[in-house]
């Protein structure tokens, strides 16, 4: 069991989602950075989309009963890791021993906006419709359909036959961030200057393909788009993002009917203040839709913070395929890399037993 001691701001647990219900009406849902939550399950032996929890900002605070094999993904929260009163510094993109009685804490996030804590074995609470992911709209999944609270307690799963660089005695080791990854990098114009009042220190760029109805909006709102720098609204959530910038208007508004809708679709209401559409989004909606994030892009979106900047970039179906061939390698790369460490670590175990 895993307890919680402290569940910080919004804890929940969440996997890599429940496709194939969407014309039930019931959202993707899953690990709004769902290149972390591969990354860290690899890290600890699991299947890429094992059920992991997922940190909101932070702080949080665990405390592990059996020995095990622990990873974080995402941004990086000043971690500690040990005994009570032993504790010593941890980093993301690690995969990391744990002992009986261990407890993990986790500052407030540095930079970024989400983490991931995955566990080998997975956190095995009940699957609904395929799923562990909790719905906080719908109110199912996850432990009880709810964000965690302080005193909560989590059933892990059996850890599948370890490779012996990630058994629980293994010595920590880690792998390249995505961010510090070329792949990550975005060719965009340099010295843009955002209309926002106030202005943005720095925003985080996103490609973006136009939407269905990207045409019917007057050419000015097309280069705003572009050009502008977004500001991510406190009314944001896991089911969208609320942008702040320059009205988009439309040349032609014509009325649309409803019409299915996918995460990272930017769709833009009568007062022309974009809305970016998260994991937990609706399946339906009947705004026009100006644009869409690229799949390979969405864990960055999930990385923006409220009152952050976004820049989009245009992109073409083209580059947003090679981009998600360029992100899939990464995830190869981690595959190779843990399988250099196991034979490095059997060599060491099979020497030790030797002497």
């Amino acid at each position: 069991m895993i307890e919680i001691v402290r569940a910080g701001l919004l804890t929940t647990v969440q996997d890599a989602g429940r496709p194939g219900y969407r014309h039930l009406g019931v959202a993707l849902g899953g690990a709004l950075d769902a290149l972390a939550l591969e990354a860290g399950n690899r890290l600890v032996g699991n299947a890429p989309g094992a059920a992991a929890l997922e940190v909101t900002l932070g702080p949080l605070a665990l405390r592990f009963s059996k020995p095990t094999r622990i990873a974080i993904a995402g941004t990086d929260f000043g971690a500690m890791l040990g005994a009570p009163g032993y504790a010593e510094p941890v980093w993301s993109w690690w995969s990391l021993p744990v002992r009986a009685g261990d407890e993990l804490t986790l500052q407030p996030a540095r930079y970024g906006m989400r983490g991931y804590v995955c566990v080998a074995g997975g956190i095995d609470v009940p699957a609904v419709l395929g799923s562990r992911s909790t719905d906080l709209s719908a109110g199912f999944g996850g432990l009880d359909g709810r964000a965690l609270k302080d005193g909560d307690h989590l059933p892990t799963g059996v850890p599948a036959r370890a490779r012996a660089c990630l058994a629980p005695d293994a010595p920590a080791f880690g792998v390249k961030a995505p961010a510090w990854c070329a792949f990550a990098q975005i060719d965009e114009p340099h010295h843009r200057r955002g209309r926002h009042p106030g202005g943005m220190p720095w925003a985080m760029p996103v490609r973006v393909l136009p939407g269905p109805e990207y045409a019917s909006f007057t050419p000015e709102a097309q280069r705003a788009l572009w050009s502008d720098e977004w500001l991510v609204t406190p009314n944001s959530n896991r089911m969208g993002y609320r942008l702040s910038g320059t009205a988009l208007e439309r040349a032609r508004p014509v009325e649309l009917l409803s019409h299915a809708v996918l995460p990272g679709t930017i769709q833009v209401p009568p007062e022309g203040q974009p809305i970016v559409l998260m994991r937990d989004a609706q399946t339906t909606g009947g705004y026009p839709k100006i644009g869409v994030v690229v799949e390979a892009d969405l864990w960055k979106l999930a990385q923006a913070r409220l009152n952050g900047g976004l820049r989009f970039v245009r992109t073409t179906p083209a580059e947003a395929r090679h981009a998600r061939e360029e992100e899939r390698a990464y995830l190869r790369q981690i595959d190779v890399a843990i399988a250099m460490r196991d034979e490095h670590e059997a060599r060491r175990r099979a020497a030790s037993a030797g002497s």
